[in-house]
């Protein structure tokens, strides 16, 4: 099961099937995943420990009776279609990922993955061409083939692996902590070079909240500052970081017009997929996305499912652990409260630039989010005296989170409104 979900995690970022001859006619994604799925069946790892097991399923749902509700039968099976296989890949992911070493060999994956595509965009920038036949995008921006053709897109990716890279280097061995924080350094200036402000801004929280947890609060807002000083000065496109500027206050109306649908559309939304039936552009924001689309309903199960996995990782982050007499029960603690602050960054930098994204839907993020599930799962094994998470221990308080989410986005578009 762990090499064929591994497999689909490098089919789906590299994606040799959207440019070399002859695969695009070969269901081989759909294929491995499948493989996968069955070997999940018959195999004795699976897991339902998380409240995610529970949530994304549900949201599966929700997405389908958006289309019901909105006049559309046949588009819920178009939503099974669509979203199932994620559902799948995160049901597959999530229970392979519960031992310390398969989330390291999940975590080298990544990060070897998203190399390719920084090394790929070097090329691009070098030459104006990609050996993916994919050429620099407009304004001189890195782009991929397939999900990563957007440069915003392959900035997420940088934002998300980067911590994982710099964990790999901290804890290799001999020449591989080179390897690994060499990888680092090729993934920021991949984000330099997709120009995404919104990967930029990732980048930024990624550091600051590293430094939050070493420094404090202090330290971190001074270099924040700082460090978006910087990146002004490094970035054309960061330099125009104003609400009034063309492309962000667009954004900002694409945000208004998905608090008006949520509105038209309070409980289930206006369908998944059908914001831009209504709105020229797309959303921008994750979230604002989710709340148009699917309504209150989707919009906290989605919530749910985002905040539980930062909730997990910062439980085992901020635990307080018993000493142990036995050195390496003490080293095995130390790797899992590195492992859990490394992806409680990567969500960091995953949802920063996912708020001012429209990516959902995206594939790679439940990937990583069933990382950061199938750790917690595993950990709780590990070390029973972790807090367990069910929805029947206090779900119900997601409803009321919600709806200061939803409140604080519409105080948030209001404010930047004024400012346009």
């Amino acid at each position: 099961m762990f090499p064929l979900i591994l497999l689909y995690v490098v089919l789906t970022i590299i994606r040799p099937q959207d440019y070399v001859p002859g695969l695009d006619t070969v269901p081989i994604l759909p294929v491995v995943l499948m493989l996968a799925f069955v070997a999940w069946l018959a195999s004795k790892a699976k897991t339902f420990e998380a409240p995610q097991f529970v949530i994304l399923p549900a949201f599966l749902l929700i997405l389908m009776i958006s289309q019901v509700t909105n006049g559309w039968s046949g588009g819920a099976v178009d939503e099974l279609a669509r979203f199932g296989p994620v559902v799948i890949a995160f049901f597959v992911f999530g229970a392979a990922c519960s031992t310390q070493k398969r989330v390291r060999i999940a975590m080298v994956v990544f990060v070897a993955c998203a190399s390719v595509l920084a090394l790929h965009g070097v090329e691009q920038a070098k030459t104006g061409m990609g050996w993916t036949g994919i050429p620099l995008g407009e304004g001189g921006r890195i782009q991929y083939v397939g999900i990563f053709n957007d440069p915003n897109d392959l900035g997420l990716l940088f934002a998300a692996t980067l911590p994982m890279a710099v964990f790999l280097g901290r804890r290799g061995a001999g020449a591989m902590r080179f390897v690994w924080l060499g990888a680092a350094m090729l993934l920021l200036y991949g984000t330099y070079l997709t120009n995404s402000r919104g990967a930029m801004l990732a980048v930024l929280v990624v550091a600051g909240c590293y430094l939050w947890y070493r420094k404090g609060i202090v330290v971190a807002g001074t270099l924040g500052v700082l460090g978006l000083a910087a990146m002004k000065l490094l970035s054309s496109r960061m330099d125009e970081l104003d609400a009034g500027e063309e492309s962000a206050a667009g954004r900002v109306d694409a945000w208004y017009a998905g608090l008006e649908m949520f509105r038209e559309n309070p409980v289930f939304g206006v369908g998944a997929g059908n914001f831009t039936e209504y709105n020229e552009l797309t959303a921008h924001n994750s979230f604002v996305l989710v709340l148009a689309e699917t309504g209150f309903a989707g919009f906290v199960l989605w919530l749910a499912f985002v905040g539980y996995g930062f909730w997990m990782m910062l439980s085992i982050v901020r635990h307080r652990h018993v000493p142990s007499a036995d050195a390496s029960v003490e080293a095995q603690w130390t790797t899992e409260r590195q492992m859990a602050l490394t992806l409680l960054l990567s969500l960091c930098g995953l949802f920063a630039a996912a708020f001012f994204l429209s990516r959902s839907y995206m594939v790679v993020l439940y990937l990583i989010a069933a990382l950061v599930a199938g750790h917690y799962v595993g950990a709780r094994r590990r070390w029973p005296d972790l807090p367990a998470f069910r929805l029947s221990d206090g779900g119900w308080r997601w409803v009321p989170a919600g709806a200061c989410g939803v409140f604080g986005l519409f105080v948030l578009v209001a404010v930047l409104l004024r400012t346009t």
